[in-house]
């Protein structure tokens, strides 16, 4: 960066508090809940839940709504929300594939039932939200793919026409129609999907499940990590550190953090995202912008990153950088990565050099659940007594709700249109073990860097994961 523009970052993160902001209790608005007691003793139930994010927070309701009857506990090692749940962008995406290319890759056959059942599943968090009376600020907006590149807009045409094809709308935008939407000289283009994507307070979104899950009578103990799994008469045991938790059927879903599921770890490699969040925008700043339809963004590069703005017009700007470290390690100082942020401050004012003057109030970072195959994964063990779902690989927010949902099936012994999807059976391929597994990141995210500076050319090492069915992303 040249002097003044290293200068204007260095202001804009001067006084950045490093806290998610989301989760931020100073936040007006911002009616962070007291914590749930630990569980202490022996305790027993019906279903235990483990994990409450979003994954665990929908099968505890959903458990519920389909038996009323039935006694649901719900345990979480922190508090409700903390990981990722309460760290990521809000973006509430209708595809359960992490796009619908990737699903086309890898499931051709049922990628129209895969996108059908998306789409009802987003359809149904926001009813859930509307009939729960959850104020997360559930805008369904759409999200605007932007190109930056030439190279990136290339298959807008051909992507507008299968989303036709599938029975919904998208827009092709030229550079001059994309910054009457949104003004920004980096923009060449962009595809706008107007219906798969709203766009939500993801705390509040997590808070709001909590207190419904109570009302319907589910037990929430937080700060209750389970230490351990065995098999006991009736069901299975987890220990914790208050007590044990003994349930005729568990489900587990945990993102990153598979503890004592071990066969959990062969498949997940946790890398770190990481975000800014803005000061609120004058009227005259967003007048600037242009951007009334409040759409999600994204870019269409491979290191992209993705921005929305909040309900009190903060924007919030994340993404470009993946980060692994050895071993999958994943720690508290970890969560704050001064380079990336100074990356990500100088990308933004490219992007929006209108806001020169904007500072950044709040950073952060979280670790991502990232699978081989980029979506989520499903399994069961212990004699089908525990079911699991993992590798959101960061479209979670709304997919989740579809995993409780073939957790629940699978404990319930259910067959449905869900349990019978390719996708569903199938696991995806393993990582493999370290060392070879941090030299593999290392190098396939040199190699997809060097695709984003050479128009998007996959070297050989990417076409060679790409025909493996591996690789990675955000």
């Amino acid at each position: 960066m040249a002097d003044g523009a290293t200068q204007r970052v260095a202001r804009a993160l001067a006084d950045t508090r490093p806290r998610v902001f989301w989760l931020d209790p100073d936040i007006p608005g911002h009616d962070v809940p007291e914590p749930e007691p630990p569980l202490s003793g022996d305790v027993s139930t019906d279903l235990a839940v483990v994990g409450a994010g979003f994954s665990g927070l929908w099968t505890a309701l959903i458990a519920k709504e389909r038996d009323p009857d039935r006694d649901v506990v719900l345990v979480e090692a922190r508090t409700t929300g903390w990981a990722a749940s309460g760290r990521n962008g809000g973006f509430c995406a209708a595809s359960l594939t992490h796009g619908y290319d990737n699903g086309a890759e890898r499931w051709p056959e049922e990628i129209g039932e895969l996108e059908r059942q998306g789409r009802a599943n987003l359809d149904g968090i926001e009813e859930a939200v509307a009939r729960y009376g959850i104020d997360c600020g559930f805008e369904r907006t759409g999200e605007i793919l932007a190109a930056t590149e030439p190279w990136q807009a290339e298959g807008f045409a051909g992507s507008a026409e299968t989303t036709a094809a599938l029975g919904h709308t998208s827009y092709v935008w030229d550079a001059e129609r994309t910054r009457r939407e949104i003004d920004s000289p980096t923009y060449v283009g962009a595809l706008f999907e107007p219906d798969g994507v709203a766009m939500v307070h993801p705390a509040k979104l997590v808070w709001g499940l909590r207190a419904a899950c109570r009302r319907l009578g589910v037990r929430v103990f937080e700060n209750t990590p389970v230490r351990a799994i065995r098999s006991a008469a009736g069901g299975l045991r987890l220990e914790t550190g208050g007590g044990a938790l003994h349930a005729s059927k568990v489900a587990w879903g945990t993102g990153a953090f598979p503890g004592p599921l071990r066969r959990l770890k062969h498949y997940l490699a946790p890398v770190y995202d990481y975000a800014l969040m803005t000061e609120p925008l004058t009227d005259g700043q967003m007048a600037s912008l242009g951007w009334k339809g409040r759409q999600g963004v994204s870019d269409a590069a491979n290191f992209f990153h993705y921005y929305r703005l909040t309900s009190d017009n903060r924007i919030l700007w994340g993404g470009y950088d993946i980060v692994h470290h050895y071993g999958g390690k994943v720690r508290p100082e970890f969560d704050q990565r001064p380079e990336t942020f100074r990356r990500l401050a100088g990308h933004f004012f490219e992007t929006f050099p209108q806001l020169s003057d904007v500072r950044f109030t709040h950073s952060w970072g979280g670790v991502i659940d990232t699978c081989s195959r980029f979506s989520a994964f499903f399994g069961t063990g212990y004699g089908g007594r525990l079911a699991y779902a993992a590798g959101y690989t960061g479209l979670g927010v709304g997919a989740t709700r579809f995993g409780a949902q073939v957790m629940l099936d699978r404990l319930d012994g259910l067959d449905t249109e869900r349990t019978r999807l390719r996708m569903v059976r199938e696991k995806p391929l393993p990582f493999p073990p370290e060392p070879v597994r941090s030299l593999g990141i290392g190098l396939t995210l040199r190699a997809t860097a060097a695709a984003d500076r050479d128009g998007g050319r996959r070297n050989l090492w990417l076409r060679g994961l790409d025909a493996m069915g591996l690789g990675f992303d955000s």
